[in-house]
């Protein structure tokens, strides 16, 4: 299973308890000359705690894929540092020979030059991994947030404060 189906998993899980509430409510006994419904207290707190708990995963999930992120441009940088490294330490050796030392500040800063742009070409690469890793996090808590948004507009739209019914 891959990150995304299991991300997807768990969005999914959480909209399956908020679908689990909205039909709860919908099921629900209709109090006679009202729009409020008796509900089960015990078995609609349970399906919130396991809203609650489906919540953490998400946060959870989250902080791996930063951690990735950063693992990924410190092990880039790592990567850039130690061109950079050999360059300057081949350049040195060219500067150290007396008979060819126009050519090896000619060679040293071509390789230096290849480093860095090696080197950017890392970064570049480790910015665009976190951006899109971010970028798809992004869109998993987007769904999970407009998922519990409309189980609470839902249950607010049915359930008026003070009428008995259980108030989430």
């Amino acid at each position: 299973m891959t990150e995304q189906d299991d991300t997807q998993e768990r969005v999914e899980g959480v909209g399956g308890v908020l679908d689990a509430i909205e039909q709860a409510v919908v099921q629900a006994r209709a109090m006679p000359m009202s729009s409020s419904v008796l509900v089960n207290r015990a078995e609609l707190l349970e399906l919130v705690d396991e809203v609650r708990a489906a919540l953490p995963a998400q946060l959870h999930r989250a902080d791996e894929v930063l951690a990735d992120a950063d693992a990924a441009r410190a092990q880039a940088q790592a990567d850039a540092d130690a061109v950079l490294a050999r360059a300057r330490a081949r350049a040195a050796e060219l500067v150290d020979q007396e008979s060819v030392v126009a050519q090896a500040r000619e060679r040293a800063a071509q390789i230096v030059a290849e480093a860095q742009e090696t080197a950017e070409g890392l970064r570049r690469d480790a910015d665009d991994y976190c951006d899109r890793r971010l970028a798809d996090f992004e869109i998993d808590l987007g769904k999970v947030l407009s998922q519990v948004q409309a189980g609470r507009a839902k249950l607010a739209g049915r359930l008026a404060p003070g009428d008995g019914a259980v108030s989430v």
